[in-house]
């Protein structure tokens, strides 16, 4: 189980490390609601189609939709849009390391909603984790202005953050009720894209279409990796190791982002930003390994 732990922590920061990339080629002539849904969608229907093919039940009461739907409305619409709005007043670092402070909000909602022990290891590795990404992303957290679209856009990534940590301690509710994570994420990211429609046609948002190649292979990559891998592998393991120790995956996607961006993008590596590294290196190492025992 370790090491199939091990697999699904990796694949979930290898891809969604690069989804920031891929985000970019999402942006400009389809509006973020609408990208959203289009992502969703695909999703959910790939899923589902899945499921019907692999006999997989997707029957579950009223209630159980309940739980399902509100898990879609927090991982797999609100979440994503307000992170969006976010971008548009922030830098990609002040917002990475906003999203950062999941792994903090995991540890108190999960202590609160699903009654799990407060670790010292993981809030000792928490801490290290966002000091590293403080150091990394230093030169664009020192020059954050103080001005009130700064607030704002602060303000949005800890509710979008929020509303992504309340997803998570959900999921480990609906795998503890023997829902299994393909059919909740199959019927979740349907009420997610379903949301986010009803959303966009609420603000009267055009549903129009990028014909550029670029658009739809980051779109494709972004359903198929971003949403359907990357949240079944994470999801998973919040159901196997707690929502307090896989949100420090949370850390490490913007390491992942610099590293594609290094590739890609020219971007250059400070000692500070190297030091960061390995402090989010450390903290790592701190909230995923046990404690040695004693005697």
């Amino acid at each position: 189980m370790l090491t199939h732990s091990a697999s699904l922590y990796l694949a979930s920061v290898l891809i969604w490390g690069s989804t920031w990339y891929a985000i970019k080629f999402q942006l400009g002539v389809v509006a973020a609601e609408v990208s959203l849904v289009y992502r969703f969608a695909l999703a959910a229907v790939i899923l589902l189609l899945f499921c019907l093919l692999s006999g997989r039940d997707l029957k579950y009461s009223p209630r159980q939709h309940g739980f399902i739907a509100l898990q879609g409305l927090c991982l797999f619409s609100c979440n994503y849009l307000i992170f969006y709005w976010a971008t548009e007043l922030l830098t990609s670092g002040i917002v990475a390391l906003m999203f950062s402070t999941v792994i903090l909000m995991n540890i108190v909602n999960g202590a609160i909603f699903m009654r799990a022990a407060v670790s010292p290891r993981v809030v000792l590795g928490a801490a290290f984790g966002i000091a590293g990404i403080v150091a990394i992303f230093w030169s664009e957290v020192s020059g954050v202005d103080n001005s009130a679209d700064t607030w704002r856009g602060l303000w949005m990534c800890l509710i979008a953050t929020y509303f992504a940590s309340v997803g998570n301690i959900i999921s480990a509710r609906n795998q503890q009720n023997n829902i299994p994570v393909v059919q909740t994420n199959a019927w979740g990211m349907t009420y997610g894209a379903l949301i986010m429609a009803a959303y966009a046609l609420i603000s009267q948002v055009p549903f129009n279409f990028d014909p550029d190649p670029a658009y739809s292979l980051s779109l494709i990559y972004l359903s198929i990796f971003g949403s359907i891998l990357a949240f079944g592998s994470y999801l998973t393991l919040v159901g196997r190791i707690g929502a307090d120790k896989a949100a420090y995956a949370a850390v490490l996607f913007p390491v992942i982002a610099l590293g594609i961006s290094t590739l890609f993008e020219g971007y250059q590596w400070t000692f500070r930003a190297l030091c960061g590294f390995a402090l989010v290196l450390l903290g790592n190492y701190i909230v995923l390994t046990k404690q040695p025992k004693k005697g």
